[in-house]
């Protein structure tokens, strides 16, 4: 692979996140919707289509810092790979990565939601159906 294949493949993953990331953020509000109405089958759904988005960006994800580290150095960053581009080229693809960096944080906060939701949900279930300990005992 040439450097400009490289770069260019670098740039198409960039692109590909931002199209996957916007995809999850959506099945994850889907997510928070469905345990808020307790509907098992329907998180189940949802679970199944997260899971090949997250892995297919997480594959993306090594391929970047093993292109831009053979790239680079052993020790480069995505802003080595952005600072090397012509600046029109630059500029598009520093506003795409941030946009991305955004996009993941956002979808990091709603998985966070998310679990918090269920984990209290279970933590309910849990005294519902085996009671509390020590509910009556004096204090």
């Amino acid at each position: 692979m040439t450097r400009d294949q490289a770069l260019t493949h670098l740039l198409d993953g960039i692109q590909a996140d931002l199209g996957a990331c916007a995809t999850v953020r959506e099945l994850l509000e889907r997510q928070f919707q469905a345990a808020l109405r307790h509907r098992g089958a329907e998180l189940s759904g949802l679970a199944e289509q997260l899971m090949p988005q997250l892995d297919a960006m997480e594959q993306r994800r090594q391929q970047r810092v093993q292109l831009v580290r053979a790239l680079f150095g052993a020790q480069a960053t995505m802003d080595d790979m952005l600072g090397s581009l012509a600046a029109p080229q630059r500029a598009r693809a520093t506003g795409d990565w941030a946009q991305l960096e955004q996009l993941v944080r956002d979808c990091k906060r709603a998985t966070a939601r998310n679990a918090a939701l269920m984990a209290d949900q279970y933590s309910v279930m849990q005294r519902v159906l085996h009671g509390e300990e020590q509910l009556y005992a004096p204090r």
